[in-house]
């Protein structure tokens, strides 16, 4: 059996040029090399970028379609560029999805994706371990309730967007990103649909992709997004009596985490905004899923 294909997909907004040729000339480090890299441009034109690789693909984009959007283009020309073509030539089995400002610091990254993939068939999802510059891996960052051992690998129910695999296969079955979340939740919106379909997501923290100590609440829209994603994510995937359960839960924490009166403001609009408006088609996980999350320890209301 051939060992699968890898292609990858970086998102950009031209904001951080010096980050992103550092991280393409460590995707292009990699000792097993990538069938086809794809470089989408959220309202850029992504001028000036160092590499003249010829596996490189460029797709500026006119409007910024958010994160999951961006995702979306590069998947699509990943798999676009394996149709027609005779000898498969263009086809990838694995996308590795990397942030702009990230970096990988090994050259093996691949290698070991490729073998992960080549050993169980089912798994959906890898998440790499994310770390800062001095080797640290913030508790948030690990995809596990409880994240006092960063090195433990094994089956999560989460993963991280910064750096992670998924499989072609997967995607076909379940399909793409939430485009419409934009920002936020968007990772929880795909591992509950893989989960549910019977794949496995595994946390390996030897796959390393260091990226800046930052928070997520750099962002302006932050608040909001999280709010209006959360119940989007609760409508679309649980089963109705977990519903108010994990909002609920979530409403809780928010209070007594959130020190900003202009963040609880924005929060509870985008909250109400997530009651409101149309959440997309609802699809909701079984009870056996929910089953399932638990026994791996994150049932599905934290």
């Amino acid at each position: 059996m051939p060992l699968p294909r890898i292609g990858v997909v970086i998102v950009t907004m031209g904001t951080r040029p010096r980050e992103l040729d550092a991280l393409l000339a460590s995707v292009e480090k990699q000792d097993v090399p990538a069938a086809r890299v794809v470089l989408v441009g959220n309202a850029t034109p992504l001028t000036g970028i160092a590499t003249g690789s010829a596996r490189l693909t460029r797709i500026p984009l006119k409007e910024n379609l958010g994160c999951p959007g961006g995702r979306n283009v590069g998947i699509e020309a990943l798999r676009d560029s394996g149709e027609g073509d005779g000898d498969g030539d263009g086809e990838v089995d694995v996308v590795v999805e990397l942030d702009d400002d990230g970096l990988l610091i090994a050259d093996d990254v691949f290698r070991k994706v490729r073998q992960l993939f080549a050993e169980d068939p089912r798994l959906g999802i890898i998440g790499f371990r994310v770390a800062d510059e001095h080797g640290h891996t913030e508790r948030r960052w690990v995809p596990r309730l409880h994240a006092d051992d960063p090195m433990r690998s094994g089956p999560v129910t989460a993963f991280l967007g910064g750096g992670h695999a998924l499989s072609m296969p997967m995607l076909r079955e379940i399909g793409l990103w939430p485009a419409e979340f934009f920002f936020g939740h968007e990772e929880s919106d795909l591992a509950w649909r893989a989960l549910d379909a019977g794949w496995r997501i595994r946390y390996e923290p030897e796959l390393v992709l260091q990226h800046p100590k930052t928070s997520p609440a750099r962002h302006a829209v932050y608040y909001r997004f999280t709010a209006r994603n959360r119940v989007w994510l609760a409508r679309r995937r649980l089963p109705v009596p977990l519903i108010p359960v994990y909002l609920g839960v979530w409403i809780v924490l928010t209070m007594a985490r959130t020190r900003s009166l202009a963040g609880l403001r924005a929060w509870w609009g985008g909250f109400i905004e997530g009651v409101r408006t149309p959440c997309g088609p609802r699809g909701p996980m079984s009870w056996r899923t929910v089953w399932r999350m638990t026994r791996l320890g994150r049932p599905p209301i934290l």
